[in-house]
């Protein structure tokens, strides 16, 4: 009974609900989560697999293994690569990777939204709203 008093008399503070949502195939492999929506966020900023994997402080082939990984289990490709060369190659986002992120974020979103609601429903005070997935 004392320990509830004394954390009834403490100033309230925020709570946050989190989960984890991916999206996987029938053989329970990651197709697409956060970690790959990390990845491609930071190709498009930078337009290279290379300085992604700096900024992610990822070996290259770590980063490489996730794309085709997801490219093989999705049957599109995510990058339109440009090897080499005089310009030093690079990669860029296809179409369909952009639409996947975009419909990823409206995902995660919604879940963030909808878990909060759950919550709040059995608390007198409301949640704090949780840091969401930031739009690159």
């Amino acid at each position: 009974m004392i320990n509830l008093l004394m954390m009834m008399n403490q100033e309230a503070k925020a709570f946050y609900i989190r989960s984890k949502v991916w999206i996987e195939d029938d053989d329970g492999k990651v197709v697409f989560g956060l970690g790959r929506m990390r990845i491609l966020e930071s190709i498009q900023r930078h337009g290279s697999i290379n300085a992604a994997a700096k900024e992610l402080k990822m070996g290259y082939r770590a980063i490489w293994g996730r794309i085709k990984a997801s490219e093989q289990r999705l049957g599109k490709p995510l990058l339109v690569r440009n090897i080499g060369g005089s310009s030093g190659g690079g990669s860029t986002l296809t179409p369909f990777a952009e639409a996947l992120m975009e419909k990823f974020r409206t995902l995660h979103r919604s879940v963030e939204i909808e878990s909060d609601a759950l919550f709040e429903d059995e608390l007198a005070e409301p949640l704090a709203p949780a840091p969401s997935l930031r739009k690159s």
